[in-house]
């Protein structure tokens, strides 16, 4: 058999070695579960997918399976959790991988009540130091980070535009930010305005999708990070100031120790970024 270099954990070698295995031996269970399916469960052939189309399709079973005995083990294992959480977010942090946490920490802990108010990062950090939120999943720039926040990801600004925008550049800079709300805004109105031709906000809006309709009709420039660029968008560089790394954090509200608080940052943090403490940068 050959050795899939792009198995599920770095291929057969590797799951040899997280598996306290020989490689002999993974691939043995490999073939007597196929011969037990009457089915390939990996492809062969260079250059081809590592899974066959059953293969993909008995991962996802494995993967709800495993998911399953989680979340057995972690709601007998352990005293119940009870109360109410209050968790802000922000709009692009609201779907996904977030959502299916926070969908899988409810089945776990029915006794806990999840609230979760979506707003933009500086109302979230206000409410965080106002005791209103426990918890909020918010966006700064890293260097602004605190040693206890938690790092889900950092990422790079770049600024933007359609391409059927032509700037003139005796002008202002039409730019598209979100409302007073906006980090973004505040950084670009401070920074920008002190390199010619300066910036003018034309269209405030809180919404991202409205920023981006905004955007792809040519009204503005927009900053956005690396994960939000498509093919359709154009880069710019001059004469536009470089803007810092952002990071996206997860931050527990002043007062807010409650088990229940502790548990899902835990999850969060252990899931989708970083499970260390963050330093600041």
């Amino acid at each position: 058999m050959a050795s899939p270099e792009g198995c599920a954990v770095g291929g057969v070698t590797r799951a040899a070695e997280r598996l306290a295995l020989s490689q002999s031996a993974v691939s043995h269970k490999v073939k007597r579960l196929e011969a037990g399916l009457g089915c390939d469960l990996l492809s062969r052939r260079a250059g081809a997918p590592l899974f066959t189309t059953e293969g993909e399709r008995l991962l996802r079973y494995a993967r709800r399976l495993v998911a399953l005995h989680d979340e057995a083990v972690l709601s007998l294992g352990q005293q119940p959790l009870t109360g109410q959480i209050r968790l802000g977010m922000t709009e692009d942090t609201s779907g996904g991988g977030l959502a299916r946490i926070l969908g899988r920490f409810t089945r776990r802990h029915p006794d806990v009540a999840v609230q979760t108010p979506v707003s933009q990062s500086l109302a979230i950090a206000a409410q965080l130091e106002h005791g209103e939120l426990d918890i909020g999943i918010l966006q700064l720039f890293a260097h602004r980070a605190r040693p206890s926040d938690r790092i889900l990801a950092r990422d790079s600004l770049h600024w933007v535009k359609s391409p059927d925008l032509r700037l003139d550049l005796s002008r202002q800079v039409p730019f598209l930010p979100f409302d007073d709300n906006c980090f973004y805004r505040h950084w670009t109105m401070e920074v920008g305005q002190s390199q010619p031709p300066g910036l003018a906000s034309v269209l405030t809006c809180p919404s991202g999708a409205g920023i981006l309709c905004a955007l792809h009709a040519g009204l503005g420039v927009r900053l956005l990070s690396t994960r939000q660029i498509t093919p359709e968008m154009e880069g710019l560089s001059e004469p536009l100031p470089p803007p810092p790394e952002v990071a996206q954090i997860v931050r527990i509200g002043s007062g807010a120790g409650a088990s229940a608080v502790r548990a899902l940052v835990d999850e969060i943090a252990t899931e989708l970024g970083q499970p260390t403490t963050a330093q600041a940068a």
